[in-house]
């Protein structure tokens, strides 16, 4: 029975939140190696467009619940996600044009979009904080739990409880439903392949009469899409609050690397690696090693919480260091 009561602890504590945490950053990184692998670039503002598509949601979700509408046990955010998504494409739409299209225009090297990609992250930040503030916000309306503490207890009869929140299920399903439509969209699709065609050689891609217009705004839609689709995500399981999407900004990008920057399975299994591993080494073991029987004074925790970033970075220099392609060979960083 302890063992059992084991298991549960580390799928409650674990498994459990790493799978729903790993989904958000799988979508993050999915964005990231998209602009990445087709307009060769590390767009570094992709974190605030996260903050951003997530505070566009949230004000309409207000909306949509200041004039009665819901979705009974699911969250009203998921209906007012698609006008988040819209918003959210349109900014970056109207910044393509106004700022990357002219560096692209002179053919400026990658880094000096890079730095260009900064500039542009704090100006999103500012236009976030100056549109819903800088309070945490908590906006998950609907059903919380598909599994209580007590319902668990009562159903198993073990010591240990276990309780999934309904945005950590949501999370699941909607992230498996993203990536499916975003593979299926890419392969099937001749948009997708003209995509994929321009991302492998852009001088062949033109010859082939490929519109790099159309083809550049189509990635910047996807890109936005997944962002606001992370983000809100990522808002609905923990809190909304601007400036924490620009610290999530680092194990997004280390999940792109660490999978393979350009390669979108990589990035869904990086985002997997950078979540374990932070939930994994800061989590406190004390409780499944008594189950097993080990006594221990201390937390048996290798890292405090406030560390669990540390963890991405040192995932990140270690690739960077030993396999910079990452684990599904895309391109070097």
């Amino acid at each position: 029975m302890d063992i059992l009561n084991a298991l549960v602890a580390i799928l409650n504590y674990v498994i459990v939140p790493a799978t729903a945490y790993g989904a958000q950053l799988a979508l993050g990184a999915l964005g990231v190696t998209l602009v990445y692998g087709i307009l060769r670039f590390s767009n570094f503002a992709h974190g605030d467009t996260m903050a951003f598509g997530t505070a566009m949601t949230i004000l309409f979700t207000w909306g949509f619940q200041a004039m009665g509408i819901g979705l009974g046990p699911l969250p009203t955010a998921l209906l007012a996600l698609p006008f988040g998504i819209a918003a959210t494409a349109a900014l970056i739409l109207g910044t393509d044009r106004v700022v990357y299209a002219y560096y692209r225009k002179v053919r400026a090297a990658p880094v000096i979009l890079v730095m260009v990609s900064v500039g542009v992250m704090f100006v999103m930040n500012g236009i976030t904080r100056l549109l819903i503030g800088v309070d945490e916000i908590k906006f998950d309306d609907g059903a919380r739990f598909l599994i209580t503490a007590k319902e668990w207890k009562d159903w198993t009869g073990l010591a240990e409880p276990l309780a999934i929140r309904s945005t950590q299920a949501l999370t699941v399903v909607v992230a498996g439903l993203v990536v499916w439509a975003l593979f299926w969209f890419l392969a099937k699709t001749r948009t997708g392949k003209s995509m994929r065609a321009y991302s492998d050689n852009e001088d062949l891609a033109l010859l082939s009469g490929i519109d790099p217009n159309r083809v550049v705004a189509v990635t910047w839609i996807l890109a936005a899409a997944l962002a606001t689709i992370a983000g809100t995500l990522y808002g609905l399981d923990k809190s909304f609050k601007a400036f924490n999407y620009f610290q999530l900004l680092l194990p997004v990008f280390a999940a792109a690397i660490v999978g393979g920057l350009g390669s979108p399975l990589g990035a869904i299994a990086g985002g997997f690696v950078i979540a374990y591993s932070e939930v994994a080494v800061t989590y406190a073991w004390k409780k499944v090693a008594a189950y097993v029987g080990f006594e221990s004074d201390g937390l048996l925790q290798l890292l405090s919480t406030e560390y669990k970033f540390a963890v991405s970075f040192a995932i990140l220099i270690v690739v960077l260091l030993f396999r910079p392609t990452g684990l599904f060979k895309g391109k070097s960083v």
